[in-house]
């Protein structure tokens, strides 16, 4: 099954924006430290406008504004954003853009927007205590995947986070990714794919995951800052 990366983002941006026009704005959002609802919807809308210019070839600084923050012109502001970034990808195509790791087409903002916005998602909805919706599991496979297959790479090499000591394998019934380095893992960590996503984005502890081999290599590597 090939992902629909923009299809996914908007279906992702509609839930978070429902949540968001249902949620007390400065209701804590414990997983994202002392911010509150309100500060975690104007840094999603911000990275899409942000990431929209990125498509573009145009790297700007995402303006953050302090006010308004009541629920209703932060639900605002969070649809326009969501629906700039997803009319800029749909217009722009695979056409050159900037991206993370240099240069490269804009369809890497589809992948990376529709992650930055599935786990957010998942912070907004632990703030509101409303329960988590059912997302496809290709989904959260993905975005293990992406912390993978690029973010976790990229945070070594630009020094956010040191050399991987082992490498360790990562497995769900979508699939399986490696951390680190090749030749034999240290350890095997099993879980669904929404754990390890969760897991690898430091919202969930990893003991609740199943590991073959040597738990501590593989708990100190997913301690490390694997994603930005």
């Amino acid at each position: 099954m090939t992902l629909d990366h923009l299809a996914a983002i908007a279906d992702t941006q509609r839930l978070f924006a429902a949540t968001l026009a249902t949620t007390d704005p400065e209701a804590p959002v414990t997983s994202c430290g002392a911010w509150r609802v309100a500060d975690l919807a104007l840094h999603l809308g911000g990275v899409h406008w942000w990431a929209a210019a990125m498509a573009l070839g145009v790297d700007l600084d995402p303006h953050e504004p302090a006010r308004p923050r009541d629920a209703a012109s932060l639900t605002a502001f969070y649809t326009w954003a969501a629906g700039h970034l997803v009319d800029t990808l749909a217009e722009v195509g695979d056409t050159p853009a900037l991206t993370l790791v240099g240069h490269g087409p804009a369809t890497f903002w589809r992948r990376r927007q529709l992650h930055e916005t599935l786990i957010h998602l998942w912070d907004l909805q632990e703030a509101a205590g409303a329960g988590h919706d059912a997302l496809p599991d290709e989904v959260w496979a993905d975005a293990v995947a992406e912390v993978a297959d690029t973010l976790a790479p990229r945070q070594v090499r630009i020094g956010r986070a040191p050399t991987f000591p082992h490498a360790i394998d990562l497995a769900c019934a979508q699939g399986a990714w490696r951390l680190g380095p090749g030749g034999p893992a240290a350890a095997t960590v099993r879980a669904t794919a929404r754990d390890l996503a969760l897991v690898l984005w430091h919202r969930v502890d990893a003991v609740t995951l199943t590991v073959t081999g040597d738990r501590t290599a593989a708990h100190r590597t997913l301690a490390l800052p694997l994603t930005p």
